[in-house]
């Protein structure tokens, strides 16, 4: 029971995420590029305040997975790197943190893109 429970919370967490940013699209004159954009600098932000943390440990999953998560991805990995590395952190802090992530993205769409060929036949 613990398991759904956990489950629920991950999906009623990622689904406000994605209703606010459905009501921003559907109410303001800001293009998706921006609320994406806005999402991630929350993100930030809020990680590095310390505030984030504890709705990941809540939410698991559903904090983690929306553009906020990727946000406090970098928050978290700038303070990690600033604490070990000391200034230089603050500029490689993000990219090693989102690194595995990153790299991810781009080579399952380089795949998704040579498979789907734009969704076009090929050879016609």
């Amino acid at each position: 029971m613990e398991i759904v429970l956990k489950l629920l919370w991950a999906f009623l967490v990622g689904g406000a995420f994605s209703v606010v940013a459905q009501i921003l699209i559907d109410k303001t004159k800001l293009t998706p590029a921006r609320i994406l954009v806005g999402y991630v600098v929350a993100g930030v932000l809020l990680g590095a305040i310390g505030i984030y943390r504890p709705l990941v440990e809540f939410a698991g999953a559903g904090a983690t997975t929306p553009l906020t998560g990727f946000g406090y991805l970098i928050a978290k990995g700038v303070r990690r790197a600033v604490d070990e590395r000391g200034v230089i952190g603050i500029f490689t802090g993000s990219l090693t943190a989102a690194a595995g992530g990153t790299a991810a993205a781009l080579v399952f769409g380089l795949i998704a893109a040579a498979v789907c060929h734009g969704g076009k036949p090929r050879g016609k």
